[in-house]
């Protein structure tokens, strides 16, 4: 019923610039709050930003003052741009949203498929 899809994942050398969209579609009625997530091979799923519906963002600080989250309520899709990629990025890079749904009262959490970036030389 509702579906997020990421983009702008892929391979980067150190020191480059990538950034992800996702976007949200479906009987949405509202979104709260949206962020962004990384899973390494043999890690721990981790939080790296998120931001609340009224623009107030949180973000790891393994990657402040290198990452930016933001949103745009209209277009239901929220971005993560990141700069200064080190090889330890590399994760696959999971878009979250807590939903609340049409003609229902309550928010659910929606997960996106992941989008693999690669920071290697």
């Amino acid at each position: 019923q509702v579906q997020l899809v990421e983009s702008g994942g892929g391979l980067v050398q150190p020191g480059g610039s990538l950034r992800l969209s996702c976007a949200a579609s479906g009987s949405i009625f509202s979104i709260n709050t949206m962020g962004w997530y990384r899973q390494a091979p043999g890690k721990e799923r981790e939080l790296v930003a998120v931001i609340t519906i009224g623009g107030s963002t949180s973000t790891a600080d393994s990657v402040k003052g290198r990452f930016t989250i933001s949103r745009d309520n209209a277009k239901l899709t929220v971005y993560l741009q990141m700069n200064s990629l080190k090889p330890e990025d590399t994760a696959v890079y999971y878009c979250h949203a807590d939903v609340r749904v049409r003609y229902d009262t309550h928010y659910v959490d929606y997960w996106g498929q992941g989008t693999q970036v690669t920071v290697s030389s």
